[in-house]
């Protein structure tokens, strides 16, 4: 390293706008290699505890240790470069027969992929490669003797493309643990009750899993002896376990955290719950929204744009004017690097895999970045009734005696009658006489009578012969007070379902039930206002419980009593209405109305094939405040986009048009482009943890 003299300070300060200013250049490059060191720095020692777990559980992490590895030698070069460019900056450099060989081996330790990309692309004449760009740039920055403005293309280059990678690997990166952790073996229990253990891909449907406490489940099974707690926040997202019971299912990738359990297998590895949904996470990050599609064919026209205009910033000064050729070549060499596209092309990729990492947290799975948009663009949402609004399951609200029969005897004697039954009414019904510790009266002769009632004779009652169901299959034999029928009219405009029980002698009385609503519907419509999406209810049930249920949650529109292809009808008159719809439905009976919408959106889709391909959106935790939610992430994805894309755009306009004057040069260009990629894919992480 030399002094250099007066006369080369000179043309160095003539090379170098920032050479005037010692100072600022040392705090401007200082703070850049700060943000590098801070940027890398929580990477680093998370590279080193994972290092450290590796050994202790002695698991083989290579591949991922590599990487940080790498990452960790990359942040070593952006530092020793950085020094380098600061002193050369303040005019102090390497002499030539040093400072050539020394940056170019650290250019082709760190660049050579991206030098083999850029040469392939020019044989290929594939002038919107953007490792075309970087190649030409490098190379034309050594021939004018900037050896370590080429070696801070190349490293500064290499990290924005590390940090490209880790944006995404981010958003897939607990899907990719999960993949990773769940077994690839379990134990099995024979017919001859002989217990061994077998790869997953060899158990077939109906053997039986022995599951014990701490066990991830490695298969979809139904609990067919013992019970336990079950942590499912890997398939729904919901942090708080779940009792389990014999009958039940249990999902591959869920762990038993108590009890000793026996499972039959109801699918095999291939199709599983959580195979449908890793393999429908993993097709989402490849379904590109139209944002990333327009950038893509922006780009496509953009970088050929500006090689041309590199080509001609030399050939008209110089051929036409006599100017300097190194001088234009130079403003040329920074014209290419500050245009390179990298913020541009992944302002939206990275935005996207992180708003479908987020979804994925809060138990919703995301079809494409597509309907992350479309999620944010949503005008109004149909929502159906029953297992959307409400949890589908009716319970008891009223049990009205008449006559000589008390609240007590009633109930015993409907529910002993109706225990009978497999109606989802009539499991209520035995589920109140439980829940209330009534024992149930013993029953004979019983007869259900299709889609009207059942008939049995109690063996309690004096008065044997009943007759359960409703009011019109009761009038079918016995007479009925007109004091009974204006009740049950005045239960069904409370939107609920009246099941009469009558003798022989009288009616007995009134069991009325209603569908339960979900606890958070209320705050779910009312989240949706605040939004300002308009709620409206599409619903098959009749008027009554309807609107009773729409009163309830807030929502003032109201269409019921509606078949499936009337549904789909309806939301083709809100879309005409509002432009962007969504519908929320069950995902098998409302298909057609779902298929039809901007955004398709299943609720309670865990352990359902048909409901995760039927949406675009499936909600595996049944919990409806996730939709404000994902329509907030949605909004939030695309605010994100446009300033991401607006921020590239200006940075890029403004430093080309001072290229093209003749007032920036190569660190300039370098700071520009790498700071704004920097920018552009911090500011994308941030919806990895989306509050709303």
């Amino acid at each position: 390293m030399q002094l250099p003299t007066t006369q080369h300070i000179e043309e160095l300060s003539s090379q170098h706008i920032l050479s005037e200013h010692p100072v600022l250049t040392l705090i401007v490059f200082s703070l850049l290699l700060l943000a590098f060191i801070v940027l890398g720095g929580e990477y680093i020692f998370r590279y080193l505890d994972q290092r450290e777990d590796a050994k202790s559980q002695g698991t083989a992490q290579s591949d991922s240790l590599w990487k940080d590895s790498k990452f960790l030698w990359l942040i070593f070069s952006v530092g020793l470069v950085a020094a380098f460019e600061i002193s050369s900056l303040l005019g102090y450099r390497l002499q030539p027969n040093i400072g050539f060989p020394f940056f170019a081996i650290i250019i082709l330790l760190i660049g050579w992929r991206t030098l083999w990309s850029g040469l392939k692309a020019f044989v290929k004449l594939n002038f919107k490669s953007i490792y075309l760009l970087m190649t030409v740039a490098v190379i034309g920055a050594f021939y004018l003797g900037e050896y370590e403005e080429a070696a801070v293309v190349i490293v500064l280059f290499a990290l924005g493309n590390r940090l490209e990678e880790f944006g995404i690997e981010q958003s897939k990166s607990a899907l990719q643990e999960l993949v990773e952790r769940t077994p690839k073996r379990a134990t099995v229990k024979t017919s001859s009750n002989e217990i061994i253990s077998k790869e997953i891909e060899e158990i077939a449907v109906g053997e039986v899993l022995i599951i014990k406490p701490s066990d991830m489940i490695a298969l979809d099974a139904e609990i067919i002896k013992g019970s336990s707690s079950i942590d499912e926040s890997t398939i729904t997202g919901e942090p708080i376990p779940r009792g389990k019971h014999p009958g039940e299912a249990v999902f591959a990738g869920t762990m038993n955290l108590q009890g000793y359990l026996e499972a039959k297998v109801l699918k095999t590895v291939k199709d599983t719950t959580l195979s449908k949904i890793i393999a429908t996470t993993f097709a989402a990050t490849q379904s590109k929204a139209e944002t990333q599609k327009f950038i893509e064919k922006f780009s496509s026209y953009y970088t050929p744009s500006i090689i041309a205009i590199a080509i001609l910033l030399v050939a008209l000064p110089t051929l036409l004017f006599g100017q300097p050729f190194d001088k234009w070549f130079a403003e040329a060499i920074t014209l290419l690097v500050i245009a390179c596209p990298c913020a541009l092309v992944i302002s939206t990729p990275i935005s996207i895999y992180s708003a479908i990492g987020s979804a994925s947290k809060r138990g919703a799975l995301v079809k494409g970045g597509k309907y992350i948009e479309a999620l944010g663009q949503l005008k109004a949402l149909a929502l159906d009734k029953t297992r959307t609004l409400t949890l589908g399951k009716p319970i008891v609200t009223n049990i009205l005696p008449f006559g000589s029969s008390t609240r007590e005897h009633l109930l015993a004697c409907a529910a002993g009658i109706e225990s009978y039954s497999e109606h989802p009414l009539a499991t209520s019904i035995v589920k109140a006489a439980q829940e209330e510790k009534v024992e149930m009266h013993s029953v004979k002769n019983f007869q259900a009578v299709m889609g009207k009632g059942v008939k049995a004779d109690c063996v309690v009652c004096y008065d044997k012969h009943h007759c359960i169901g409703k009011l019109p299959f009761i009038t079918e034999e016995h007479d009925v007070q007109d004091s009974i029928v204006k009740k049950v009219e005045e239960l069904q405009q409370e939107g609920k379902t009246s099941i009469v029980v009558s003798s022989n002698a009288e009616v007995e009385g009134i069991i009325a039930l209603t569908d339960e609503l979900k606890a958070e519907s209320i705050s779910a419509v009312t989240e949706l206002k605040n939004l300002g999406v308009t709620p409206v209810m599409l619903t098959g049930d009749n008027e009554a419980p309807a609107r009773m249920v729409a009163e309830q949650v807030g929502i003032d529109r109201v269409k019921a009593g509606m078949l499936p292809e009337e549904k789909a009808e309806a939301i083709r008159g809100l879309i005409g209405e509002f432009g962007s719809v969504g519908m929320v439905g069950d995902g098998v009976n409302d298909a057609p109305a779902l298929a039809l919408s901007s955004v398709g959106i299943s609720m309670g889709a865990a352990g359902s094939d048909t409901a995760i391909e039927a949406s675009s959106v499936a909600i595996l935790n049944d919990h409806m405040e996730v939709i404000p939610f994902l329509i907030a992430l949605g909004r939030k994805a695309i605010s994100t986009i446009r300033v991401n894309t607006a921020l590239a755009i200006i940075t890029k306009m403004i430093f080309i048009l001072l290229a093209i004057f003749g007032l920036s040069n190569l660190a300039l260009a370098i700071l520009a482009d790498v700071g704004v990629t920097i920018v552009v894919i911090l500011n994308s992480l941030r919806l990895l943890n989306f509050r709303f």
